[in-house]
């Protein structure tokens, strides 16, 4: 699951380990059910379907935990987004990385500043950003 602390990227790219995520909630809705779904992460039916289709949809990091919450292994949507905000952290302790070098590892277009903000969770972070933050992370760990 994307909240887990991620250490190893090797041979995947960005679009992999969303990939690999979006199957995850792909599941949780299967079990859950489309509307249930839509409703508990506040998207449209046609996001969720398309996640199900297997399709990236946008969404919000805050939204892919309502949808992985539905999973009962899981824990509730806030404190997974916490876990997966916490583990970024640590991630950048362990590879010692700050801001700028994790910005600088990136496939999109964040500034430390926002790199900063969204870890901290003083800024809405996009699911897909939050997949490319922890890909550039994970990818410089020990």
């Amino acid at each position: 699951m994307f909240h887990d602390h991620r250490t190893d990227v090797d041979g995947l790219s960005p679009a992999d380990l969303r990939s690999e995520y979006d199957a995850d909630l792909a599941a949780a809705v299967e079990a859950a059910g489309v509307d249930r779904a839509a409703e508990a992460a506040d998207v449209e039916r046609s996001t969720v379907e398309a996640l199900v289709a297997g399709d990236a949809p946008d969404l919000t990091l805050a939204a892919a935990a309502a949808i992985q919450a539905l999973d009962p292994d899981a824990p509730d949507a806030d404190t997974l987004v916490e876990m997966a905000c916490e583990h970024l952290l640590l991630g950048m302790t362990t590879g010692v990385m700050d801001v700028d070098a994790v910005a600088r590892e990136l496939a999109i277009d964040l500034d430390p500043k926002e790199v900063q903000q969204k870890i901290e969770r003083r800024a809405p972070m996009t699911f897909d950003e939050f997949v490319h933050v922890q890909h550039a992370i994970a990818g410089r760990q020990p």
